[in-house]
């Protein structure tokens, strides 16, 4: 046996992709890769891209312009590319970076164990032709992708589960459905399993993640839909938390909202991505969705979740907006009252419905009004901290930060892309639940003490 190839792992994208990255570092250690941090000392690099958003089509250009310039100086003798902006581009990518060696679409992930380690003769010199690319393509067909056995990224403490893939909405600015195609879910029973392998791996946290979470089980016929989905994961044993992300609103039912309710494991969050609030920009966008329902929805989520801590996601700048449905969004965002809130400026994607309209706003214009919404949601974000001091909630430790100073989150924020908590204290450990009394609040963030550990902890 020769010695084992060495491959680094490039992992960009939403917590989607970062299963599809963590499926396929698992297949390459389980076929004998030796899975390296080092990219200067890989024999292989893998890229798994994303390709929904400009900026992120840029960030994965770079990564692969970088890993090529690796195989061209150093130990690297191959780079294979992955993912969304494979499924989007294909071949196309050829002609953007010179030197990649192996495509592997959405559509044929498993396949990245046969792309990465295949065997590739060093060349004898510059002027040896090297081997034809090798293309794992391919549109879309009726399967369901399994994610057990996956090498983890994240923290052992919490986990991303998929329960779907693909999305049915059509919205016009999005590019997802030709990417990965039409929605088609996951049997309830692979849900749990993949769920119970997780929690034995460690996982206290399981978050829920689809392009469409609540249209769960419409293509399987599964009546129950999502909220009988929320309903069986909250009976397994060992995961203490279970969020669900990406809800759609058109489609959330009383039903899903009983199960929230209800499910003592499912922490009362939701991330509800509403992207405008404006009858005829929603209706441009193809949201399925009016103001007068979404804030229906928003009023049926408190009264039956006192307490439920909602997020949510904007654009910002899309085609015909104008200044006035700008400012009713604005004013929106101001009396919403998100917990949490994320704005992406309008990205025009060709392809799409929505970058063939009238109307496209100058970038500066965009970004300018992105941060006009994020202006105003800090205001609502640090008022709702400061109502936080003095309270006592769960906090899950995530690292330690510093002598008697830990970094954790309790159960309004979710890993990543929400604020933290930090807690004062000594001897805390990681992936563990504290009790914590909030003292103060510092821009977004949480600062508290333990329960159990109340006094000054020693300089």
């Amino acid at each position: 046996m020769g010695k084992p190839v060495k491959v680094a792992f490039v992992a960009l994208g939403c917590a989607k992709n970062l299963v599809d990255s963590e499926k396929m570092l698992g297949q390459l250690a389980e076929a004998g890769a030796l899975i390296t941090a080092d990219e200067s000392d890989a024999d292989v690099i893998v890229i798994n891209t994303c390709g929904f958003l400009e900026a992120a089509r840029a960030e994965a250009l770079e990564a692969i312009t970088e890993a090529v310039k690796r195989k061209r100086k150093g130990p690297c003798r191959r780079v294979v590319v992955a993912g969304c902006l494979v499924q989007r581009d294909g071949e196309r990518l050829l002609d953007a970076v010179p030197g990649i060696d192996a495509l592997v679409g959405v559509h044929r992930r498993d396949d990245v164990v046969t792309a990465a380690l295949k065997a590739v003769p060093r060349r004898k010199s510059r002027t040896t032709p090297r081997p034809a690319v090798d293309l794992y393509l391919g549109d879309y067909y009726p399967y369901v992708a399994v994610d057990t056995a996956r090498l983890r990224i994240t923290p052992r403490h919490y986990a991303y589960l998929r329960i779907s893939e693909g999305c049915n909405q059509q919205c016009t600015f999005c590019t997802i459905p030709a990417i990965r195609g039409p929605m088609h879910c996951k049997p309830v029973e692979v849900v749990l399993a993949e769920a119970r392998e997780l929690i034995s791996d460690g996982a206290v946290e399981i978050n829920l993640i689809g392009q469409d979470t609540t249209s769960y089980g419409q293509d399987l016929g599964y009546q129950p839909g999502l909220a009988g989905l929320l309903r069986e994961v909250d009976r397994l044993d060992g995961a203490q938390w279970i969020r669900l992300l990406y809800a759609y609103p058109s489609v959330f039912t009383d039903e899903m909202i009983d199960a929230l309710a209800d499910c003592p494991r499912i922490v009362k969050y939701v991330d509800l991505p509403l992207q405008h609030i404006n009858d005829r920009v929603l209706r441009a966008m193809g949201r399925r969705v009016t103001r007068r329902r979404t804030e229906d929805l928003l009023d049926r989520l408190r009264k039956r979740i006192p307490g439920v801590v909602i997020r949510t996601t904007l654009i910002a700048g899309f085609p015909g907006e104008t200044p006035a449905e700008f400012e009713e969004l604005l004013t929106f965002v101001r009396e919403a009252g998100f917990a949490a809130m994320g704005v992406f400026p309008y990205s025009l994607e060709p392809d799409t419905p929505a970058g063939r309209m009238s109307g496209q706003l100058p970038a500066k214009e965009r970004q300018a009004r992105a941060d006009a919404l994020m202006e105003a949601q800090q205001e609502v974000a640090f008022a709702e901290a400061q109502r936080q001091i003095g309270r006592q909630f769960e906090v899950l430790i995530e690292h330690q930060a510093g002598r008697g100073h830990f970094v954790g989150r309790h159960a309004g924020q979710a890993p990543e892309v929400d604020a933290v908590t930090h807690v004062l204290a000594d001897g805390l450990q990681p992936g563990r639940f504290v009790t914590v009394r909030c003292e103060k609040a510092q821009a977004y963030d949480l600062i508290g003490r333990p329960m159990q550990a109340i006094l000054p902890v020693r300089q």
